[in-house]
């Protein structure tokens, strides 16, 4: 069967790259929309995913959930809009540094609008990717029949549908900016997925405007990290540039039906050394930039949960029942989710916020907020994700930059 382990070899690893690449970023940003073109759009056959089907999968996964009204949407979106102007000030005295949120677009979704919005950003992200499907195509390098490329599309598009639609279930904001364009259009856009914040209000018994409020603190802190430090979307911009580049460099070299042998061997080995499944797929380059990425988004969210709860204390006469009820629902999966989690890299995400508000939390403790603002004056000021594990290395780090 020629071609085929090659085919199948580099569907495996773009598949795999892309779940995580979008795992590890995705809750706190999304890449800039594309803008309409009237370039010719390649036929169905040439893609490497179906995003139709892929959406069609996510609208399945995240199961049935009430649809919004407009009358209902355009209320709550107002009702949001205002909330924001209340919590601007209680953060800016917090953190130190004064942000106006009055251009910050709210949008209030339902989980099918959610997953459209996903699919897109996610579709511009990989679209380096599906070009370089398209001229393997061309040039005659993927071999099997055209039955072989379509269940491998399928394997994919499914793939990605149940990564959107799971995500779709439990995500309650979003701050999603301009990411991967040329320049930043507008001021972020925050995202409430309505469905999701009535369950949890309904499930766990919590006073609705409160559960708002403080999911609405830790988005807005988004817009602090993103807006008042630009060069964090440029150095973010990059990274995810170069690890895409390293993801097709790593297939332009494959050609022959060494592909799936060679991705085989390095994961059982990279297995014997310690790294978790999805790690296990990537060669040193991407993991070291894959490190660097979850370094840097584990601050951002770990700053965010931080900021959420230490400014919620002093807004909301019930945050420790939410904050304690919140925690437990997070902590309430069945072994089928938690492994579900390690397969697609999610669980690399979860990590981000438990070891990053740890982080900013030891920082703040022993030398202040001012002090841990330094993480977003410039990439050489970013942790490390060793430095995220240990604080007292960043910690030392700074210090010593201070004096020099």
């Amino acid at each position: 069967m020629p071609g085929y382990g090659t085919a199948f070899g580099r569907g495996l690893i773009l598949g795999a790259g892309a779940a995580l690449l979008y795992a590890a970023a995705r809750e706190s940003i999304a890449p800039a929309r594309p803008q309409p073109t009237d370039e010719p759009q390649p036929d169905d056959r040439e893609r490497l995913i179906d995003w139709d089907l892929a959406t069609r999968v996510a609208i399945r996964t995240a199961g049935r959930a009430p649809s919004l009204h407009p009358g209902a949407r355009a209320q709550l979106q107002s009702q949001y809009e205002t909330m924001l102007g209340e919590i601007e000030q209680p953060i800016a005295s917090y953190v130190g540094n004064n942000l106006s949120l009055s251009n910050t677009a709210v949008e209030v979704l339902d989980r099918p609008a959610w997953i459209r919005a996903n699919v897109i950003n996610f579709r511009y992200l990989l679209q380096p990717v599906e070009e370089f499907y398209r001229e393997s195509l061309g040039r005659g390098r993927f071999g099997p029949p055209l039955a072989f490329q379509q269940a491998t599309r399928m394997m994919l598009s499914s793939q990605v549908g149940v990564l959107v639609g799971y995500l779709s279930r439990r995500v309650l904001g979003q701050y999603d900016i301009a990411l991967l364009g040329e320049e930043p259009l507008s001021a972020g856009k925050l995202y409430f997925v309505e469905p999701n914040l009535r369950q949890v209000e309904e499930t766990l018994g919590v006073p609705p405007d409160e559960l708002r409020r403080w999911i609405a603190l830790h988005e807005a802190t988004h817009a602090h990290e993103f807006e008042l430090y630009p060069w964090v979307r440029t150095y973010l911009n990059t990274s995810l540039r170069q690890y895409l580049r390293l993801l097709i460099e790593d297939m332009r070299g494959r050609g022959d039906e060494s592909t799936l042998l060679t991705i085989v061997n390095r994961f059982i080995g990279n297995l014997r050394q310690g790294h978790n499944v999805i790690n296990a797929l990537m060669t040193p380059q991407q993991r070291e930039l894959m490190s660097r990425l979850q370094a840097l988004m584990a601050l951002a969210e770990g700053y965010s949960n931080h900021v959420m709860n230490n400014v919620g204390r002093g807004l909301l006469p019930h945050f420790e029942l939410i904050h304690d009820r919140v925690e437990h629902r997070q902590r309430q999966r069945s072994q089928i989710e938690q492994l579900f989690l390690k397969i697609t890299g999610l669980s690399l995400k979860m990590e981000q916020y438990r070891l990053g508000e740890r982080f900013v939390d030891e920082v703040v403790r022993q030398r202040g907020i001012a002090f841990t603002n330094r993480a977003w004056q410039s990439p050489a000021t970013l942790p490390s994700e060793v430095e995220i594990r240990e604080p007292e290395r960043w910690i030392g780090r700074m210090e010593a930059t201070q004096v020099a």
